[in-house]
């Protein structure tokens, strides 16, 4: 099993080259890009937050819990109404994050569980994607797409440290198998995870204009809202 710095270090490596190369080759801004390629690196980290307690897992924990509300900033400004409110609501995740998620996923969870999969990857992506607020799908994508890669570099790495060699034979220890996964063992994490996995995903087609949501009413295209916003308004 690949070590806590390793992971930190290879996120961290494909962050940089994930940042540079929306940059770079795709035709992003900088923030854009320096953006994605933190969140690359702290998702990078995240399937451990199912680990036993220990510091690494209040490190990730801390991080998350600083991260995910500067990166949520524009939609925080829109849901507290002004900036006071939007520090308010930063303020209320961060605690959720560090102490209320800590608890919950010590609770509910088991190392190497359904956290350790690919399902558990685009949850993250999902969820990643709901959370930044912009005008571009583009720019939401990119975002959503870092989260992803820096995920599954951790579980392909739990899977080549998986693999040990004996002399000239390779060997597969006891937990080969247990990151890049579809299903785990238990039936209830199956359900619990797939179930999400549906919500987020309708979610996600609903927020890109793709589908309608429960009231029947669809939502302009991302890249379409602000051209949409921009027409003047006839009564």
């Amino acid at each position: 099993m690949a070590g806590y710095r390793t992971h930190i270090g290879v996120s961290g490596l494909l962050g940089t080259a994930y940042g540079a190369a929306a940059t770079l080759v795709f035709g992003f801004t900088p923030v854009q890009g320096a953006l994605a390629g933190v969140l690359t690196w702290v998702a990078g980290m995240l399937p451990d937050l199912d680990s036993e307690s220990g510091k690494p897992v209040r490190e990730v924990f801390n991080l998350l819990a600083a991260a995910a509300p500067l990166c949520m900033m524009r939609r925080l400004m829109v849901w507290g109404g002004n900036p006071e409110g939007a520090v308010l609501l930063a303020v209320l995740l961060y605690a959720a994050i560090r102490y209320g998620g800590a608890m919950l996923l010590g609770a509910v969870s088991v190392h190497r569980g359904m956290f350790h999969s690919l399902p558990a990857m685009i949850i993250a992506a999902e969820l990643a994607f709901l959370a930044y607020e912009s005008d571009a799908i583009l720019v939401k994508l990119l975002m959503a797409g870092g989260v992803a890669a820096g995920f599954l570099s951790h579980l392909v790495l739990d899977e080549i440290y998986a693999v040990e060699w004996t002399g000239l034979r390779l060997k597969l220890n006891k937990f080969a198998g247990s990151a890049v996964k579809l299903l785990g063992p238990r039936m209830v994490p199956n359900v619990v995870t797939y179930a999400l996995l549906a919500v987020l995903t309708y979610a996600s087609l609903v927020d890109a204009g793709l589908l309608k949501d429960p009231a029947g009413r669809r939502k302009p295209a991302p890249a379409l809202r602000q051209a949409a916003e921009e027409q003047p308004a006839y009564r």
